[in-house]
């Protein structure tokens, strides 16, 4: 299902945007930058059209990541306090969560996902969101993800390919791309 710009209730998904990131040896510092600044504008605007934002953490056995690391909170830029917060296991913020109760409950239909990691946790979630029924806007700019390698060739994949890959399989099948003015301007 793919969304049409229209006057459907929204609510903005912040996916892991958490301090465990910066624990890990792939984060280099000031990588966030760009990212950064796309996410407080999205969700500065939201917070002004009066969109609910909800905060997903990712949690599991890997060090950082680990309920007892300290580490499961926002980034120390993030604003603000969350209309709602879902702790997650997996790749998408809806198994197991309480988030799709949580939505429909406010008549939410439209999902904004932003968040860490592009290709993981933000594509499974609005993958998930999609099939769940809800339209589905996905701001790529306000995503980050990080260079990886395949382990089969050897060949690296920057972090812009692996965005534009996601916008690939993600547009008019799970998803509408967008950028953060295009999401705002339609709220």
């Amino acid at each position: 299902m793919t969304s049409q710009a229209t006057s459907q209730k929204s609510a903005l998904l912040i996916i892991d945007v958490q301090q465990s990131f910066e624990h890990m040896p792939y984060w280099p510092s000031g990588h966030a930058s760009p990212f950064q600044q796309a996410l407080l504008k999205l969700e500065a605007g939201c917070r002004q059209a009066d969109v609910p934002v909800v905060h997903i953490f990712h949690i599991d056995n890997d060090g950082p990541f680990r309920a007892d690391s300290g580490l499961i909170r926002p980034m120390d830029w993030l604003p603000g306090q969350p209309a709602a917060r879902f702790d997650k296991h997996v790749h998408n913020a809806f198994t197991d969560t309480g988030l799709d109760v949580w939505l429909r409950r406010r008549g939410v239909q439209r999902l904004i996902i932003s968040g860490i990691r592009t290709e993981q946790c933000c594509e499974t979630t609005a993958r998930v969101g999609s099939d769940l029924g809800y339209a589905v806007d996905f701001v790529s700019e306000a995503t980050l993800t990080f260079p990886m390698t395949h382990k089969g060739s050897g060949q690296t994949f920057s972090a812009q390919a692996i965005t534009t890959r996601t916008e690939l399989v993600l547009a008019d099948r799970f998803a509408r791309i967008v950028t953060v003015d295009t999401c705002l301007s339609s709220l």
